[in-house]
């Protein structure tokens, strides 16, 4: 069976593929000013190119930080984008019924890690027929996914891809073990490396995750030379200034560096196999 199908106007693993954007749609002005930076980037690097933003982030640390815009306006931003860009969209659902109002809207479904295993949630995802990106929880090895990813199976929908984005190493701390990728490869559907996630520190400033944003190139590098499809990244246009995972989010000329040298590791790795 080809583990392979299309995102929008492209089919995942011809070439290397960026789920990209803000954490969080902060803003049409954010969202498009990303967008505009990363559309030009992967056109120029010949790189297949999804929006990411989430309309909600409701696992947020604190009560008191930004969740987002909220399902109507926060998809009525991702609309935006997609259609003024002409770019394939992704999007976090939390809760059961937020699948099929997504849908209509965004082309990829993505399961946040610590609802993995949420079988009406992967249920929901699966029935609507778009593409579901899971991310592997923290707390799971790589083969634990295989029971997750026949939950979406049981809907008779095959697009689904798995993330790697990291597993807890004690408190506040994530290591990436490779050979999830490779386990992942095995299972015969795209995968998707999280490089800006996996260098997440939880909940290591208190009310917010901290990040060790100088390890997303090396750990990147190292993933597509495993064999990745997808690499995700959030970027920003000032990090610093980000409403949600600042600490962990490329600028645009790190985003820029890092697509590069995963590009020339990516295609050397499938001349090789």
């Amino acid at each position: 069976m080809n583990k392979y199908f299309d995102i929008g106007n492209f089919e995942v693993g011809e070439k290397l593929t960026l789920l990209g954007g803000p954490c969080v749609a902060e803003s049409l002005a954010t969202c498009d000013e990303i967008a505009a930076f990363l559309t030009e980037t992967c056109d120029k690097l010949d790189i297949n190119y999804v929006f990411k933003a989430s309309f909600d982030k409701a696992n947020r640390s604190s009560i008191n930080s930004f969740r987002g815009l909220g399902i109507e306006k926060g998809l009525e931003v991702i609309n935006t984008i997609k259609e003024k860009y002409n770019v394939p969209t992704v999007t976090d659902i939390h809760e059961s019924h937020e699948a099929e109002i997504a849908a209509e809207v965004v082309d990829i479904l993505q399961i946040p890690a610590f609802l993995c295993r949420q079988t009406d949630l992967l249920v929901a995802a699966g029935n609507t027929n778009k593409v579901v990106n899971i991310k592997k929880a923290q707390f799971m090895s790589a083969r634990d996914m295989a029971t997750v990813v026949e939950k979406v199976r049981s809907t008779g929908n095959e697009k689904i891809m798995l993330t790697e984005r990291g597993t807890s190493f004690g408190y506040n701390n994530l290591v990436v073990d490779m050979r999830g990728m490779a386990i992942f490869n095995s299972m015969n559907m795209p995968v998707v490396f999280d490089a800006t996630h996996s260098v997440q520190l939880p909940g290591g400033q208190g009310t917010t995750s901290g990040g060790e944003k100088e390890f997303i190139l090396p750990l990147a590098k190292a993933a597509a030379a495993v064999g990745i499809d997808c690499l995700f990244a959030e970027i920003h246009p000032n990090p610093t200034k980000a409403l949600s995972d600042g600490a962990n989010s490329l600028n645009f000329a790190e985003a820029e560096k890092v697509l590069k040298q995963v590009k020339a590791i990516f295609e050397l790795n499938k001349e090789l196999n």
